[in-house]
């Protein structure tokens, strides 16, 4: 079955990607605006983009035309914020957070969370969170009307530090952070702990097919 990704609108052209680009990770930001009011959404469209530069990509889908959210404008007027990992065990904190709250509630107080200081940027970061990314604005590029992609550099890394094998080698217990990826529909998750290994092949030990 062929889509014709033009011809159809973008509810639909919405649930095609959401449906099969799974599990993505997703991006728990927290932000600050003009006046230092706390911002934390999640957003399932996310990655990262490069490892040097060190630069993570994700995409906010307005509620209207030409609105970016709370985080789009926040990031738009400060330039900076904190992409935080999210755990099965603060699964349901990010999800109260995707509430549509009005701008001055506080969304990591509903959710029984606690905001810590960061390093490098005024936002601060998920004290709950396993792994935060404290970023600076690189470019946003508006996407149609109503969506905007932020790709920002990664200035800091927190890993709490019983997932920290090795830190002179920057080995990292990825298993036991327990990331949740989103799946399908409106409340499917995925976790990390079920997994393969299936190791890279060498060109030189490749048999070329006739």
């Amino acid at each position: 079955m062929m889509f014709d990704m033009q011809a159809l609108g973008p509810q639909d052209t919405y649930k095609l990607l959401v449906a099969t680009v799974v599990p993505r990770p997703i991006a728990w930001v927290t932000t600050l605006d003009a006046d230092g009011v706390l911002n934390a959404a999640p957003y399932s469209f996310f990655n990262a983009m490069s490892g040097s530069p060190p630069v993570v990509c994700f995409g906010i889908g307005g509620r209207r035309p030409a609105d970016a959210k709370d985080t789009g404008n926040n990031i738009r007027a400060t330039g900076q914020f904190v992409v935080n990992l999210v755990s099965y065990d603060t699964a349901e904190g990010m999800n109260v957070c995707a509430i549509d709250f009005p701008p001055e509630v506080d969304e990591l107080h509903q959710a029984g969370l606690t905001a810590i200081h960061s390093e490098r940027v005024r936002p601060p970061r998920i004290a709950e969170s396993p792994v935060s990314m404290e970023c600076e604005r690189l470019v946003l590029v508006d996407v149609g009307i109503d969506r905007t992609v932020v790709m920002g550099t990664v200035v800091a890394m927190h890993v709490r530090d019983d997932c920290v094998l090795d830190a002179a080698k920057c080995y990292i217990d990825t298993p036991k952070l327990d990331l949740v990826g989103r799946m399908h529909g409106r409340g499917w998750y995925a976790r990390t702990t079920d997994r393969f290994e299936m190791p890279r092949i060498d060109v030189a030990s490749w048999k070329l097919r006739p």
